[in-house]
């Protein structure tokens, strides 16, 4: 077609408005398979082209060679080969590309092809460690292994094989993590080197039940380089390293845990840590009471030697006080978690870190704008508030403390009954050291998508029973992530299946936790030393001079120095110049 007067296109053959004599179509065309080439040299020819408009051509379906030396053929997917079945066009990223009319060369497609492959598998590696790492080497991948523990038999590399773990071949990783943490946990390794030479737990055998992680590796280390002997499992069937506890087991620790114990597996593991050949222990180290119950439960005849017990936790607390106030606590026991030192430093700034890093590995949630109810306004409440503020949330508090509540308010936080907001609200938090404060009736009412998580101890806070129902549907979607689908198809985002969510699903800062590991180490040396009848059958918090010996170990780290009160001073005030410096009553 053409128009008298106005020259003709030999390209398009039309009148398109040559400019200085070249055809913008057949430009435009140009730039289109330049974009395509460039793509594919990028990424290869199995990746779905982007933005497909920009494509606009022919599908066109690639063959692979079917034998040496024949090349692959490109056939128009409108006029299929006729030994190849036509296919509908897919975007899978595997047999199928958007390409132009222009064919490519085959020794092009194949080194994009490799090169795409590579990159391909390199990103896909590093998506598995950032989303699903909860701080372990071995992360999901060792919780599919098929064989449990207890049916290995395994030893050390010196022959030592009084321990349980998941596989001890990955003890130089652990021992790698230990390191790392003992540069970020001062305190400990200070109180290490100033005790090593006096061994005040000389002759203690210590059962423990705690965390078995990095940071806990280091306080058991320093516990055998004050003289104890110790026999160690875990408080959380999801927190534990599996690589930490196999360096443990290969130092010769008598290590009962792995990550994704059985509830079988986890009373097992600390049944092993009490009732052992040519073992009698005189000092429980607890976090959540777990072995002080079955201790009581089913050795009580041992609390006739143990000298004293150290919990850290809220509910491992709150179970000793019903001990204490039923007369069935025999020995005494010392309250870690109350401690100045825990509760101002552990339970504020770790949470405050670890809740954003739990929900980011697990989730890649956005937290701009998220509607968020935590539950509780403790000091952990209160860490998880001012990270999740700081970061643009709109956060709400559910409490039944007047006190904690109108801290909340003058915070900055609205203070509601959970059923009020249940129905518009992203994430659920709960931090509250109580039992069934989400129910089934509350995830019922949620929205699509919704995350539950559990910042407390104990898994009890969230109604994880209620969802075992043959009406939902479970749905593992990666490691400590679990969908729970309801029958309309609404999914809600369960974390952890109701566990301590900042240990199964990330980590904590070791700073942190060498201030309460220093703290622990104090209360099983007090303990340990106190002569006959300093400390009766109760529960006493760690002496005011203790937490603030604590801190000074950590002062150091910041080139921090303390002003020191003259002697005029101190009479003034009625103080000690060495301290304590404030009374049992104060509240920091």
């Amino acid at each position: 077609m053409s128009t008298k007067g106005k020259k003709v296109c030999q390209n398009c053959l039309n009148n398109c408005k040559m400019r200085k004599g070249r055809c913008p179509r057949k430009m435009f065309a140009r730039a289109r398979l330049s974009l395509r080439d460039l793509w594919l040299k990028s990424f290869g020819n199995d990746a779905p082209a982007p933005h497909a408009r920009l494509f606009k051509s022919t599908w066109v379906q690639r063959r692979p060679p079917s034998a040496p030396g024949d090349p692959a053929k490109e056939t128009l997917l409108g006029n299929p080969a006729p030994d190849q079945e036509e296919e509908k066009p897919t975007v899978d990223g595997g047999t199928t590309l958007f390409m132009g009319q222009r064919k490519m060369q085959e020794t092009k497609s194949s080194s994009a092809l490799k090169k795409s492959s590579r990159y391909r598998s390199r990103s896909l590696s590093a998506s598995s460690t950032d989303s699903y790492s909860s701080a372990s080497y071995t992360g999901s991948s060792s919780e599919e292994d098929d064989v449990s523990p207890r049916q290995k038999d395994q030893k050390s590399s010196s022959g030592f094989s009084d321990f349980c773990v998941r596989n001890i071949k990955e003890h130089a990783f652990g021992r790698r993590e230990i390191e790392i943490a003992e540069q970020e946990m001062p305190g400990i390794m200070a109180l290490r080197k100033r005790a090593v030479e006096d061994k005040p737990l000389k002759q203690a055998k210590i059962v423990g039940c705690s965390h078995i992680n990095a940071q806990t590796a280091v306080l058991l280390e320093t516990l055998v380089e004050l003289g104890a002997q110790v026999r160690w499992s875990a408080c959380n069937i999801y927190s534990t390293q599996n690589e930490v506890a196999a360096a443990l087991a290969e130092a010769g620790f008598p290590i009962f845990a792995w990550r994704g114990e059985t509830e079988e597996d986890f009373w097992w593991c600390i049944d092993k840590c009490i009732n052992a050949e040519n073992w009698q222990p005189n000092m429980i180290l607890d976090d959540g009471g777990d072995a002080t119950h079955l201790m009581l439960k089913k050795y009580p005849s041992l609390f006739k030697v143990i000298k004293g017990i150290v919990e850290e936790s809220v509910t491992g607390v709150h179970r000793l006080y019903q001990l204490s106030k039923t007369g069935k606590l025999t020995v005494p026991a010392m309250n870690v978690n109350d401690s100045v030192t825990k509760m101002k430093f552990d339970n504020l700034y770790s949470c405050r870190e670890s809740i954003l890093d739990s929900l980011k590995r697990s989730t890649d949630v956005m937290f701009g704008g998220k509607q968020v109810v935590l539950c509780g306004y403790g000091e952990v409440g209160k860490g998880c508030c001012q990270a999740l503020k700081g970061l643009g949330c709109i956060v709400y508090i559910t409490e039944i403390d007047p006190i904690c509540a109108l801290q909340a308010c003058m915070d900055g936080f609205r203070v509601v009954k959970l059923n009020e907001v249940i129905r518009t609200i992203d994430i659920v938090i709960t931090a509250t050291g109580n039992k069934n404060v989400v129910t089934r009736e509350h995830m019922d009412k949620m929205k699509n998508g919704c995350v539950v998580c559990n910042m407390g101890h104990s898994n009890t806070e969230i109604d994880v029973n209620s969802l075992r129902t043959p009406d939902l549907t479970w749905e593992k979607v990666r490691s400590q992530v679990d969908h729970v689908i309801w029958p309309d198809g609404k999914r809600i985002v369960l974390l952890a299946e109701g566990r301590l969510v900042n240990l199964s699903c990330s980590s904590l800062p070791s700073f942190v936790v060498s201030i309460t590991a220093a703290t622990q180490a104090l209360a099983l040396i007090e303990l340990f030393n106190a002569p006959t009848g300093r400390y009766k059958s109760d529960v006493y918090l760690l002496p005011k001079k203790m937490d603030e010996y604590v801190a000074s170990l950590h002062l150091p780290t910041f080139d921090a120095h303390l002003t020191e009160l003259t002697d005029d001073q101190a009479k003034y005030m009625g103080l000690n110049k060495a301290g304590p410096f404030k009374p049992n009553y104060y509240r920091y």
